[in-house]
């Protein structure tokens, strides 16, 4: 079997099982499964939750280099008529999550044939997608012993074509925060609005003024987006709804913006609830940092590409979320885009990423660790 067909099979084995945040325990035994078919010698293999962590000894180590990858799916129902398509009904890997842990496992094969000079922790991290993995295994304090050096993620980019890769210095993915918003009033028959309290009417004037946030409260030269993408209140046409729920989300360039507009938002609360007497409950769910790749690992990573066979494009921030950052808020590093060449974006239920595309990544990632 060559390494592209290996890797397909690892691909599409993992796509067929996608798990949700923290209860991906078939898709951590497969990886252990995998890893076990390896070469030991130089392996040390723990768990974290439905994690694992896999240190390959360096042959003349003086540093600990960190490669991360995502195992967790998504709650969409698959509809990409795929012969390895999702057996877990409402459930794909709609994120790429199974081309990057194929490479992770194909990197890990060869170092485990092969040795770097550099001691290199493979993360396999639960719980991207939500509620946010590398936040909880970081305060765990399971990764303080290997005293990482950098660390670098890699994540698939659809519209790019194959052979592509992508980063940039600084900012790559925003502050990002879920937000739900839950309104309670007092229902009671369309034909006597007097006697109640609308839900729906103040939730709706709820989101008019969510708008004024971005602009008219935070300085126009900071970048932020609050975008309420889901409103659901009421039972039937003619009862005035005693309850209504706002789902949405906060991205900021700045942390500190997110801080502004989460304070604008719970002062505007305070105000409805009197103006349309009624009880607000906040929830901001789970919360990523930005993705900021350190500098001289960015601009060290963009030269090593360059000097090779695939193609560099230059990226832009974008406002996209990804709990990477919160590794890169601890340790230098970077996170990169690899060009997968499809014609559905990120989170499609038709997401089909060009499987040429895993070999690249099994490649660069490894040039990464041996010579950056």
């Amino acid at each position: 079997m060559n390494e592209l067909t290996y890797l397909q099979q690892i691909r599409r084995d993992l796509h067929k099982i996608p798990e949700l945040g923290f209860k991906e325990f078939k898709t951590q035994a497969y990886l252990l499964a995998a890893i076990k078919q390896f070469s030991q010698t130089n392996l040390t293999i723990e768990t974290w939750e439905t994690g694992i962590l896999v240190m390959v000894k360096g042959t003349e180590p003086t540093r600990t280099v960190g490669f991360r990858a995502d195992i967790d799916g998504l709650p969409i129902v698959e509809q990409t008529d795929l012969l390895f398509q999702s057996i877990h009904q409402g459930k794909m890997h709609a994120c790429g999550h199974d081309f990057h842990m194929a490479i992770a496992l194909a990197v890990l094969k060869r170092l485990s044939e092969q040795p770097a000079q550099d001691n290199v922790l493979f993360i396999f991290q639960p719980a991207e997608e939500g509620p946010g993995g590398a936040l909880p295994l970081l305060k765990s304090g399971q990764l303080n012993k290997y005293g990482l050096a950098y660390i670098f993620a890699l994540h698939i980019a659809p519209e790019l074509p194959v052979g592509t890769i992508s980063s940039r210095q600084g900012l790559l993915f925003a502050n990002t925060s879920e937000l739900f918003i839950d309104f309670k009033g007092r229902g009671g028959h369309a034909a006597y609005p007097h006697l109640t309290h609308d839900m729906v009417v103040a939730a709706s004037s709820y989101v008019a003024q969510l708008q004024h946030i971005v602009s008219r409260v935070i300085d126009p030269i900071e970048s932020a987006v609050v975008t309420v993408g889901k409103i659901t209140g009421g039972t039937v046409q003619n009862v005035i709804a005693e309850h209504a729920r706002l789902e949405g989300t906060i991205r900021t360039g700045n942390p500190a913006t997110i801080a502004k507009i989460k304070h604008a938002i719970e002062n505007f609360a305070k105000g409805f609830e009197v103006s349309h007497h009624c009880q607000i409950n906040l929830d901001y769910g789970s919360n990523y940092y930005q993705v900021y790749n350190n500098k001289e690992y960015a601009v060290r990573f963009e030269k090593l590409v360059k000097a090779g066979p695939y193609q560099w494009h230059d990226a832009t921030a974008a406002m996209t979320g990804e709990d990477f950052g919160y590794f890169l808020k601890d340790i230098p590093g970077f996170m990169f885009w690899l060009g997968v060449g499809s014609d559905y974006g990120l989170h499609h239920s038709k997401l089909t990423p060009n499987e040429d595309a895993l070999l690249v990544g099994a490649n660069i990632v490894e040039t990464a660790i041996r010579n950056l």
